[in-house]
């Protein structure tokens, strides 16, 4: 799957530096939290459907990271990265082992298959 971005020979030489460094600590902490997390969740205040994603591992009994930015009235910007670098348009943003499975929705979809509890179960190494 490919989704359309900017060429970066379409981006004037002056600017890159700019673009690339756009809110990226907020990129790089997600990224973090996903390398040390089988699960995570990233989500903000106000906004039901992170509460509804983590309510429902929570009745899995799914351990998992939850990363907060912001509400409705702040942040707004610091999101617009994430959401740029994932191509994920909505919160909550559901990684399981470094995949980013969607949203409420998409858990709640995963869940109802039974295909939820196949991903969040521990690996068995021998």
């Amino acid at each position: 799957m490919s989704r359309p971005v900017l060429e970066e020979s379409r981006i004037h030489p002056a600017i890159r530096a700019k673009i690339s460094g756009n809110h990226a600590d907020i990129v790089q902490q997600v990224q973090a939290a996903i390398a040390a997390n089988k699960v995570v969740v990233v989500g903000m205040a106000m906004n039901p459907f992170p509460r509804k994603a983590r309510a429902l591992l929570d009745r899995l009994g799914v351990h998992y990271a939850y990363l907060e930015y912001g509400s409705y009235f702040s942040q707004w910007r610091r999101r617009t990265a994430l959401k740029m670098w994932s191509g994920w348009p909505t919160l909550p943003m559901v990684f399981i082992d470094g995949t980013l499975i969607g949203g409420f929705e998409d858990v709640q979809r995963l869940a109802d298959s039974g295909e939820l509890t196949a991903l969040t179960a521990p690996k068995i190494t021998s």
